[in-house]
């Protein structure tokens, strides 16, 4: 997958248009509220930062891209 994939194409998640960081915040959708984490609605940054930290290998391609 290219490094400038947005979230829903990198995780394939198929779930884009229902998604609060679609279209736009695509590459920045751990910091926008509501998103769709496997099929869950997440809380705002602070609530879900943890678990993209650890969990998310699309959180991890971000920031070893920066």
């Amino acid at each position: 997958m290219s490094s400038k994939a947005n979230c829903w194409e990198y995780q394939k998640c198929g779930t884009e248009k229902q998604c609060p960081a679609y279209p736009i915040y695509g590459r920045l959708c751990f910091s926008v509220k509501g998103t769709l984490c496997r099929g869950e609605v997440q809380g705002d940054y602070q609530d879900k930062i943890k678990r993209c930290r650890s969990e998310c290998t699309f959180y991890k391609d971000i920031i070893d891209e920066a």
